[in-house]
């Protein structure tokens, strides 16, 4: 899957042999520049690759202009100074070449594997009267390469471009000249269709030519004008509003699965659109640094106004880089806000939150749904901005609430209360899973040896939703996890042998979910294994897990339990900064669900579920 890139994005490279290629529907010239410390190319006009001549280490000889090139990269032969490497596009000199790139459709470049496999491609787009651009660099960090979009153009061509890396003018005229003088074939014309039989108009009286243009091609003639004048050029189109958000506007059988595409397309647009955001910052930052070194290092412009006016054009160019991508990132965040709007009124229970008033008219579902609501996600550049977290169901791994210490609390120290916090928070997941749950369609174990979350969950106690309560201590415990264990072992030689009508008469066929609360208290070595053959095994044939614990208690066993804390989703009860992103590679910030203050909605939920389980009905 190719991962189409922004301006200022970057990414990083899994190899250090590859291919950069060039689409265009015109010719381009195709070069590149090493690029060292101090953001000047390295050892002069010997760091840059030209068409016709040879190239430095580690770079293969760019071709001539083409409307596509291929360019091999190996990062590992490349000179060890070298901190970057930038590839440029030129437009090429002679007739019938284009004057300046925004004549030209979007080029596009693409990051080719060892095998050839397209792995990202960035449309260098916005420009207008450049005739050079700076398309992609790669450049390394904390001894990693990686590649990033810049779209950098300059209207004063290859001679500026270069001279803007250190090489000396002249030089890079010379260069430039080079690079740019391969000779462009035109492009073939159009076919013209067979000749028609055109009557001839009248001479005019002073002599003039015939005009011989096709009848059925005439353009309309502007209000008492000639029929074949030359129309004034029509006034540019104002950019087209975005679209209105609609709910339910993406793919899917039915309007639940569209609501849950939609909503992942939500939470991708806004992981894109911060990560281009963040990568165009960072540029600015890498750019502006280097342009102050460069200040620094020649002892001639160190000092005096000409230093103080290049430090003070660097800072410029810096906040004109920042305030651009602040306003794409304001754009997109606007354009989410609004569909957060329509989409977030228009949830199922499942997925809405404890305050949308689809709650107030619930009937228990006749069906499990897809998927169900965790709670909200979030990062800082939109702090106002809440995705919904929603996993599939049935639950393809455990939960665990952490009831120790949170990533976002001040030093060591723990959140007053958070214990109890903890066990709300794990009563209100086993409430919404119990509604989202046809009736009969879940069973949920409580495991509580010491007690402490009486409170929390008197509630489903009272109501009936909770399985019988085990014997008190250790003795409850091991006689839940025996039984679920059995369970996961039937089900699993049922599956396996093909004989599902084979099972027990009296076993529970529904969903199973086992809350455990206060963990360990109550574990001895024997149900700690137990408990992780639940997890590990348990998710396949219908048995989960919902832990609450304080990893800290459980230091005790050693490294023995870090393959469940690895297993189950980690959750808080307090909004935390945890959940790590791999695609972009973000820290999320987890926002618990929560029921309004002073609303009877959680009553209403436990009510009409429970009358739902009841026999007869």
């Amino acid at each position: 899957m190719t991962a189409e890139l922004v301006r200022g994005q970057n990414q990083a490279l899994p190899w250090t042999r590859l291919e950069i290629g060039v689409e265009a529907d015109r010719a381009l010239a195709l070069g590149a520049v090493l690029v060292g410390e101090a953001g000047h190319a390295l050892g002069g006009a010997e760091g840059i690759a030209l068409p016709g001549a040879p190239p430095p280490p580690g770079l293969a000889a760019p071709g001539p202009p083409a409307p596509t090139h291929r360019l091999a990269v190996d990062l590992g032969a490349l000179p060890s100074a070298a901190t970057r490497l930038d590839l440029f596009l030129a437009l090429p000199e002679g007739p019938g070449a284009p004057a300046r790139f925004g004549a030209l459709a979007a080029p596009r470049v693409l990051l080719l594997g060892p095998g050839g496999e397209k792995a990202a491609g960035f449309a260098v787009t916005g420009l207008a009267e450049e005739t050079a651009v700076v398309a992609v660099e790669l450049y390394r960090r904390n001894g990693a390469w990686k590649i990033r979009a810049v779209g950098q153009g300059y209207q004063g061509g290859v001679p500026a471009l270069l001279t803007d890396r250190g090489v000396d003018p002249e030089t890079a005229r010379g260069l430039a000249a080079d690079a740019q003088a391969h000779p462009v074939a035109p492009l073939p014309a159009a076919p013209r269709p067979d000749p028609e039989p055109v009557p001839a108009g009248p001479a005019t009286p002073s002599g003039g030519r015939v005009d011989y243009t096709h009848p059925g091609r005439r353009p309309t003639a502007p209000a008492g004008g000639h029929p074949y004048a030359t129309p004034a050029p029509a006034a540019p189109a104002p950019p087209a509003a975005p679209a209105a958000p609609v709910a339910g506007d993406a793919s899917g059988w039915s309007m639940e699965e569209r609501l849950h595409n939609q909503v992942w397309g939500m939470f991708e647009d806004l992981a894109r659109t911060v990560a281009a955001y963040r990568g165009a910052v960072e540029f600015a930052e890498d750019r502006r640094e280097r342009e102050l070194d460069a200040v620094l290092d020649d002892p001639r412009s160190r000092t005096g106004q000409g230093a103080a006016d290049a430090r003070a054009a660097a800072s410029e160019r810096y906040e004109t880089l920042v305030a651009r991508a602040q306003e794409a990132l304001d754009r997109d965040l606007a354009q989410l806000a609004a569909e957060s709007q329509v989409v977030e009124p228009a949830l199922p229970p499942a997925l809405a939150g404890w305050e949308s008033p689809v709650w107030h008219a619930y009937r228990p579902p006749e069906q499990p749904p897809l998927s169900v609501r965790l709670g909200d996600l979030g990062l800082p550049e939109a702090p106002e901005l809440r995705i919904p977290m929603l996993v599939r169901l049935p639950l393809e791994r455990g939960l665990w609430i952490d009831a120790g210490r949170l990533s976002d609390g001040e030093g060591e120290s723990r959140p007053a209360g958070l214990r109890a916090l903890a066990a709300g928070s794990a009563a209100l997941h086993a409430t919404r899973l119990l509604a989202v749950h046809p009736p009969g369609g879940l069973t949920v174990h409580l495991l509580d040896p010491a007690g402490s979350g009486a409170a929390a969950f008197a509630g489903l106690r009272n109501a009936g939703l909770l399985a019988p309560a085990p014997a008190a201590g250790a003795a409850g415990v091991a006689e839940v996890l025996e039984r679920l264990t059995r369970r996961v072992d039937l089900v699993q030689m049922a599956v396996r042998g093909g004989a599902r009508d084979a099972l027990p008469p009296g076993l529970d066929t529904a969903e199973q979910l086992l809350v455990v609360h206060d963990f360990p208290h109550g574990f001895d070595d024997r149900a700690v294994t137990r408990l992780r053959y639940l997890a590990d095994e348990g998710p396949a044939v219908g048995v989960h897990l919902l832990l609450v614990a304080d990893r800290d208690d459980a230091a005790g066993y050693g490294p023995l339990l870090d393959p469940l804390w690895r297993g189950l989703l980690r959750i808080t009860p307090l909004p935390d900064r945890h959940l790590a992103d791999p695609w972009v590679h973000h820290l999320w910030t987890f926002t618990p669900p929560c029921v309004p203050r002073g609303s009877a909605v959680l009553e209403t939920v436990v009510g009409a579920t429970a009358r739902a389980r009841r026999p007869g009905r």
